[in-house]
């Protein structure tokens, strides 16, 4: 049995310096844990007020140890021997007196390890633990509420349920708020209380749909009174816990409550909208009264951040990141418009302005880590700091105001530059932060700033910000202080950024500086960083008149980089290469620099072969230099690259999937590149098709057949003759094993290996004509048979579409072929056009959209009885008394339901469409009946959105949101080939309705019945066809 005594010798040989001894104490203490009893001892010693802190604080950490390992099987290092329901008891009730212990370390440490032991034993083993929570933190011992809060912090976290938060809530709350508004206790319980009121709102919101009326009760009663409090602490000025204080303890609770307001904005905006003036108040306030610390602390760092009471770093950036995440939170919600006008706009501008500015820590970790200075730049970046924070208020606000804050920039911005260069006459070597924050900011909203200039001076107004005079009269001369690196790379960034109003021959200026930049072996880190990124931005939306002389020295200044840079650093290089390579086409690369950056390419894809961004950037550069006019170009990439491609796509090994799926991406971007008119070149596909074609045999890896599909479809597409002419060793061609490797796709049960399968198909049968007739009726019943199986709308489209291709060019052959079918007691022509029915309303794609509708007029102009007599699924039947049953749906002529779909093209976004004087169709305008009179007009007129939202929105539809007369948009996945067929082409509203036109009045027998069975909506509009 183990005694407190002996514990404690173990426990101090463990701190032994002598090795042996400390590793035969940790061996004693592991075979004492066996013993149900040293958690007791444990426990005591925690205890023993006699007993030196640092034995109990070790004890503590031994005893927290201890149930990890020994007390229940819910923790995943649960070693067995448990101990028995009345030691447990007694190890839980001295944790719980340790809450109250005299020694702060002492209590944290028994509510770390009563926290783990809730965990494992509340409720059913430990059912009045809440209850006694509740009782001590009620109590007027300040250590005891200590204590208790940093049990409830983890508890209210992670143990309470749904069913258990509401009636813990009700007790729980006015206790917490009593202390929070109580200066008998520390500011940093106070700040405990806080943080679990902010996981009582979230446990709130989770179950406000479970039970509304208790959560509407709870928040209207509770929520006001805690935002009373919290505007009562913020009126108070910040300043009285800085200036001189020897903790930041206060700031823990300010840090807590601008959390919380972000929270509960999100979770019950309602509640917090009649504090907003308040609270916005105080939160810019807040900004003005902290940015004196920080410049103390942080910009000059004159002296080391003071700690808390509880000897824990609190930093100011944890105070000022949530006030600005709750302003940019609020300006998003558009509840208090009004607020931010004026002064008010003014103010903001200027302290984010003022606290985006690069601290001393910032300044070191960027100098010597490229990666962390381009992350930083990065907008999708995952480096949270203050500068970040204050840019996307900066764009939420630009975004709601846009020419009042674009002025606000140009006010702030050149009372910066004022200011700036009087500090640098005074001698104030700091002068150069405030400068480049402000460009930084400026330039962080380069694109929102570029449009509303455009749109102000065409509407005949005064530019709100002039960029021109900076470019012209400020950024030359920084771009002269090396002294000053990361001002001079912000120089290099804020011209790239505003390149659009340069004129030809300073973007030349601008860009030759930046190039000297990148050449030069004095230039630092961040400013040749900087310069990179200006080129980048130069080349993105520049002239190619202005590029093009600087493009070649460009391209062989980056090439060294890739072979010496890793990481974010990587990635601006092949980022901004991938750019260049695209000046003019390419026409100025030289085989010699194709063959040097192909190679080098090459080399980065052995270091970093499993990282997809690398490998994506990659392709992109191989196909660009492969498709470059210049002369010789093609032949060199493909003759540098596809021998070590065609090599690892051979020798890779089966469980390293990530290089042959990489290996074949590479050769389809070589594909990619070649010419139309001069086809791959001469033994492309030989050398490239018997590895590529054992490989996929082989493979079961989804990138790799969905990366060989593609590339045998780019295949088909540039050079069909290589491959239908190619023979293996084995005797058989390349289109044999083709269809060979489609028909294995085809009986796959994965079916994620043929997503792009319809593709390779539908090419094959436009460029190889005759040569597949031979295997067609075979292939068409094993995509009939695939599509009894089909499962995913992806691969169940890529079946169907190549069978509208057919049926659009020889309808009948292709019929008279399905008809014969038999799968499981089902006519192959029954599974096409019931599969066919079902998902034709979400194909995707323009061209396969274009087909599928094309076919089908084609099927409903035939008088076979097959098809005439056919039943397919319709509509949904809606009863009120099955609203939870399973859907039902009409059966209906086939006939029925092709017209259907056809009417739903001539439809706009899916809603009933009126024929316009013009003969466009628009929505019909549907007044909505869900009592929100809350929205803008704009937003009234978009659905819900705003324009903006609205635009981007019906631009991610795709071609199901368009009206078939906008026959300039496209689908990014249909390939060149289809964007040129006649399909794509061709007027589809006006072919449509004059098919309906003709079929009434040619076909009346047939067409008037199919009508009579249309519902009232499509009814409508086949009339106002018909009368157009």
């Amino acid at each position: 049995m183990a005694s407190p005594s002996q514990i404690a010798q173990v426990l101090a040989a463990t701190l032994n310096p002598n090795t042996t001894t400390r590793v035969q104490a940790e061996l004693t203490l592991g075979e004492l844990f066996t013993q149900p009893t040293t958690g007791i001892a444990l426990s005591q010693l925690v205890l023993a007020q006699d007993a030196e802190t640092s034995l109990r604080q070790s004890a503590s950490i031994t005893l927290r140890k201890y149930i990890r390992e020994r007390w229940s099987p819910i923790f995943a290092s649960f070693k067995g021997s448990a101990p028995p329901p009345e030691v447990k008891t007694q190890i839980r009730d001295a944790l719980f007196r340790g809450l109250s212990d005299p020694n702060r370390k002492i209590r944290s440490l028994c509510a770390h390890a009563l926290s783990s032991v809730a965990n494992a034993d509340w409720p059913d083993e430990y059912p009045d633990l809440l209850q006694s929570l509740i009782s001590l933190v009620s109590s007027s011992s300040p250590d005891s509420v200590h204590g208790a809060m940093q049990v409830f912090t983890e508890f209210i976290k992670s143990d309470l349920t749904e069913d258990q938060i509401l009636p813990v809530l009700r007790q729980l709350l006015p206790v917490l708020l009593a202390i929070l508004g109580s200066n008998e206790h520390a500011a940093p319980t106070r700040a405990r209380t806080i943080s679990v009121f902010r996981q009582c709102v979230t446990a709130l919101y989770m179950v406000k749909d479970q039970f509304p009326d208790a959560v509407n009760e709870a928040t209207t009663s509770i929520l006001p009174v805690w935002l009373e409090a919290f505007k009562t602490l913020l009126n108070i000025d910040p300043q009285q816990e800085l200036s001189g204080a020897k903790t930041w303890d206060g700031l823990l609770v300010r840090i807590q409550i601008f959390k919380t307001l972000d929270i509960i904005h999100v979770s019950f905006p309602a509640a917090l909208t009649p504090f907003l003036p308040d609270l916005l108040a105080a939160s810019a306030q807040h900004l003005q009264s902290l940015y004196p610390a920080f410049e103390h602390y942080y910009l000059a760092s004159s002296d080391s951040v003071p700690q808390t009471s509880e000897d824990e770093t609190v930093e100011l950036p944890q105070l000022i990141c949530p006030i600005l995440d709750f302003l940019a939170s609020v300006v998003r919600g558009g509840k208090a418009r009004g607020w931010f006008v004026d002064d008010r706009l003014s103010a903001l501008v200027v302290a984010v302005f003022k606290l985006s500015q690069m601290t001393d820590e910032d300044e070191e970790t960027w100098t010597n880590n490229a990666n962390a200075f381009i992350a930083q730049e990065d907008d999708e970046t995952q480096q949270y700091s203050v500068r970040v924070a204050g840019f996307d208020l900066l764009g939420t606000l630009i975004d709601r105001r846009t020419v009042d804050v674009t002025k606000n920039f140009q006010s702030a911005l050149h009372h910066i530059i004022t200011a700036s260069q009087q500090a640098r006459e005074g001698g104030n070597s700091e002068w150069w932060r405030p400068l480049e924050a402000g460009l930084a900011a400026v330039g962080s909203q380069s694109e929102t700033i570029l449009d509303c200039i455009e749109d102000e001076e065409a509407g005949g107004n005064d530019k709100p910000i002039d960029i021109d005079y900076i470019l012209l009269n400020v950024i030359p001369s920084i771009l002269t202080l090396p002294e000053h690196p990361f001002l001079q790379g912000r120089g290099f960034v804020f011209a790239s950024q505003f390149s659009r109003l340069l004129q030809a021959q300073s973007a030349g200026q601008y860009l030759d500086a930046a190039v000297q930049v990148i050449e030069s072996s004095d230039a630092g880190v961040p400013v040749k960083i900087s310069a990179v990124k200006a080129v980048q931005n130069f080349c993105e939306g520049g002239d190619d008149t202005v590029l093009a002389p600087f493009a070649p020295r460009i391209a062989q200044d980056l090439g060294p980089f890739l072979g010496i840079t890793s990481e974010d650093t990587l990635t601006l290089v092949l980022e901004t290469l991938s750019v260049v390579i695209k000046v003019q086409n390419g026409q100025w690369i030289t085989p010699e620099l194709a063959s040097a950056l192909a190679i080098a390419c090459l080399e980065v894809w052995h270091k970093n072969n499993k990282d997809p961004i690398f490998i994506s950037l990659l392709a992109d550069i191989l196909a660009e230099l492969a498709s470059s006019s210049g002369a010789g170009i093609y032949e060199t990439v493909v003759k540098q690259a596809l021998p070590i491609l065609v090599d690892a796509i051979g020798s890779a090994k089966k469980d390293e999937s990530w290089i042959t799926s990489s290996a074949i991406e590479f050769a389809q971007s070589l594909v990619q590149g070649s010419s139309a008119e001069k086809g791959l070149g001469d033994g492309f596909f030989a050398l490239l098709a018997p590895n590529l074609f054992q490989c996929l045999d082989q493979a079961d890896d989804r990138d790799v057949l969905q990366n060989g599909i593609t590339c045998l479809t780019l295949i088909v597409r540039k050079d069909c003759n290589q491959l239908v002419s190619w023979t293996g060793q084995d005797g058989r061609g390349g289109l044999d094993r083709v269809l060979g490797l489609v028909a294995r796709l085809l009986q796959s049960q994965e079916e994620s290996g043929g997503l792009a399968i319809g593709d390779l198909i539908i090419h094959l049968f436009r460029r190889t004509g005759e040569a597949v007739l031979p295997v067609l009726p075979q292939l068409l019943e094993a995509m009939l048979k695939a599509m009894t199986t089909a499962k995913t709308a992806s691969f169940t489209q890529s079946l169907v579409v190549p069978f509208a291709f057919l049926i659009n060019n020889q309808r009948d052959t292709v019929l008279d072929l399905i008809e014969p079918i038999n799968i499981n007691g089902r006519s192959g022509l029954d599974i096409l056009l019931n599969t066919w029915c079902e998902n034709a309303e979400t194909f995707q794609g323009y061209w396969p959209s274009r087909i599928s509708t094309l076919a089908l007029t084609q099927l409903f102009l035939s008088e076979r009885p097959t098809i005439r007599n056919l039943i397919v699924k319709g509509d949904m039947i809606l009863k009120a008394e099955t609203k939870n049953a399973p859907h039902e749906f009409s059966q209906i002529p086939f006939s029925v339901k092709a017209l259907k779909i056809m009417i739903h093209d001539l439809q706009s976004g899916g809603d009933a469409a009126t024929i316009s004087a013009a003969g466009g169709f628009k929505p019909t305008d549907l007044e909505s009946d869900d009592g929100d009179d809350d929205w803008a007009e704009e937003e009234k007129l978009n659905q819900g959105f705003n324009e903006e939202e609205f635009s981007f929105l019906s631009d991610m539809l795709g071609p199901k949101g368009v009206a078939f007369d906008n026959d300039d948009y496209l689908d990014d996945n249909d390939d060149e080939d289809l964007k040129n067929d006649p399909v794509s082409q061709m007027d589809m509203q006006t072919h449509l309705c004059t098919f309906i036109r003709e079929s009434a009045t040619q076909h009346p027998a047939a067409f008037n019945p199919v009508v009579d069975q249309l519902n009232a909506e499509e009814l409508l509009v086949v009339r106002q066809v018909l009368q157009s």
